[in-house]
């Protein structure tokens, strides 16, 4: 029998999503907390991006936190820095790996290369292209074997060194992968999967259709897509209130969205190239729930950039938010400007 297909508000999808990501209410410290805070992976494609979207919803974050021995850095969806739970590197590696045959041919052989250089050893990964003869971005084609991990701080090239495999079928790697997307990013569709995972289309139709059985048909403003049954109650539940502020960095899951859930999230067309621009993007201010406006670093300057008028406690929340930012090696306290809408 065909599952109903349940209607969904703008308000619910958004309510999910901020729950699901622990941006309502920050967590408690900890491994498990760190572990939640990264289910859908954690960009870290711009300095200490990772680090600065644990503090959006882990209490207590320090500049040290992103080492913590539970988290590990790969290359993971598009090849891009990700940092992610130690117990998920099957999804977020061999979640990805190409099912033709050049593709995994590509991705086994670098790493076996990678692997017989090494011997070992830890290096920068230009050393390791050099020392092989090969382009260091080629590198990254060795990542969805699941071998290989990354230190990268920020300042200098990433440091990389081999890993035994998992212990986890591709085809598990990657209906996992796509239960962590439908989670954290539902309701969605197996084109978007793919194209956030950087997997063929065909892989993550394949994916939705080995989880036909976990999965049910919802209708949101924006068209037809799938959740997860099991998240069925929290897209029902009553939305808890918004917290007062959140700076989300770069990259951050939370709006990390193409096409038409660009529109859900801010449903004002004039404010979205100012969010999703055409270089790299600034950071989100969440206010109440709402994205209100984007925000910009230079060392110790924090620059908020408001969509709207925000009421004094407003204005004082998304401040003591920027003081708030765990950034490591800064030689003075964290300042803020507000910059005029449009400038």
């Amino acid at each position: 029998m065909t599952k109903p297909q349940v209607e969904l508000s703008r308000a619910q999808v958004l309510a999910h999503r901020r729950r699901v990501g622990a941006l309502d209410e920050r967590l408690p410290p900890g491994r498990t907390s760190l572990e939640r805070a990264a289910l859908a992976g954690l960009q870290d494609s711009m300095p200490r991006a990772a680090l600065l979207s644990i503090h959006a919803r882990v209490a207590a974050t320090e500049p040290t936190t992103w080492e913590d021995p539970s988290l590990i850095q790969v290359w993971g969806p598009r090849f891009s820095a990700y940092m992610v739970a130690e117990r998920d590197r099957a999804p977020f590696t061999l979640g990805r790996m190409p099912e033709d045959a050049r593709g995994r041919r590509r991705a086994e052989d670098t790493a076996s290369r990678l692997r017989d250089f090494l011997k070992g050893r830890r290096m920068t990964y230009g050393e390791a292209g050099h020392g092989l003869g090969m382009n260091a971005n080629s590198l990254r084609y060795a990542a969805p074997t699941g071998t290989v991990l990354m230190r990268w701080d920020g300042a200098r090239q990433p440091i990389i060194w081999t890993v035994p495999a998992p212990e986890m079928d591709v085809r598990d790697a990657r209906l996992e992968l796509a239960r962590r997307y439908l989670h954290v990013f539902g309701p969605t569709t197996a084109a978007a999967f793919a194209e956030w995972a950087g997997i063929r289309t065909a892989q993550g139709r394949a994916a939705f259709d080995g989880l036909a059985h976990e999965l049910t048909p919802v209708r949101t403003p924006i068209g037809a897509a799938w959740v997860m049954s099991s998240d069925e109650a929290s897209f029902r539940a009553l939305p808890s209130p918004g917290a007062p502020a959140r700076l989300l960095p770069s990259g951050d899951a939370y709006f990390l969205l193409q096409g038409a859930d660009r529109g859900l999230l801010v449903p004002e067309a004039d404010h979205r190239p100012l969010l999703w621009t055409s270089r790299v993007w600034p950071g989100a201010i969440l206010v109440g729930g709402e994205m209100v406006g984007t925000w910009r670093r230079s060392e110790a300057l924090v620059t908020l950039q408001a969509w709207r008028p925000l009421l004094v406690v407003e204005r004082e929340a998304v401040e003591a938010e920027a003081g708030s930012l765990p950034l490591p090696g800064l030689r003075s306290e964290i300042t803020v400007r507000w910059e005029a809408y449009g400038q």
